[in-house]
C-alpha cells in the first residue's frame, strides 16, 4: 500500500512559518507586523485574539503600488519585541473563548484543533 501525502499550501500561514522579526509602520505607529495580506476575516480574528492577551494591535489595509486599496490586511501589534512563533509555541497566547493556552492549530484556524505531544511513553 502506497500512501502519498500532497502538502497543502493553502493552510501555510506567514507567521509561524517564519521566524524573521518584521517591524514596520501601521496607521502611523511602529508596530511588529503579525501578518501582512490576509483577509479581513483573519485580520478580525488576530485582533480579537491579541486584544484579549493585552497587546494593542493596530490594522492597515494594503495598497497597490498605484495607491488603490486592496481587499488585504496588515496586522501589527505595538509591542516591538513580540514575536508570534515564539508566544505560540511558548504557549504565552490564550484563547478568548474559554481562556485555554493557543495552539499552532488555532493559531491558524485549521479545522481540528490538535495539540499533539512531540512523544509518548508506552510501558
Amino acid at each position: 500500500m502506497d500512501i502519498t501525502i500532497e502538502p497543502r499550501f493553502d493552510l501555510l500561514i506567514m507567521s509561524l512559518n517564519k521566524g524573521k522579526h518584521n517591524v514596520t509602520e501601521v496607521e502611523g505607529v511602529r508596530c511588529t507586523v503579525i501578518e501582512t495580506g490576509v483577509k479581513e476575516e483573519r485580520a478580525l480574528f488576530l485582533k480579537k485574539l491579541l486584544e484579549f492577551n493585552n497587546f494593542e494591535v493596530k490594522m492597515e489595509k494594503e495598497k497597490a503600488k498605484d495607491g488603490t486599496p486592496l481587499n488585504t490586511w496588515t496586522v501589527g501589534i505595538t509591542d516591538i519585541v513580540f514575536n508570534p512563533v515564539i508566544a505560540v509555541y511558548q504557549r504565552q497566547l490564550k484563547r478568548p473563548e474559554d481562556g485555554h493556552i493557543v495552539t499552532p492549530a488555532y493559531w491558524n484556524q485549521w479545522d481540528a484543533d490538535w495539540d499533539a505531544p512531540y512523544f509518548t511513553i508506552s510501558r
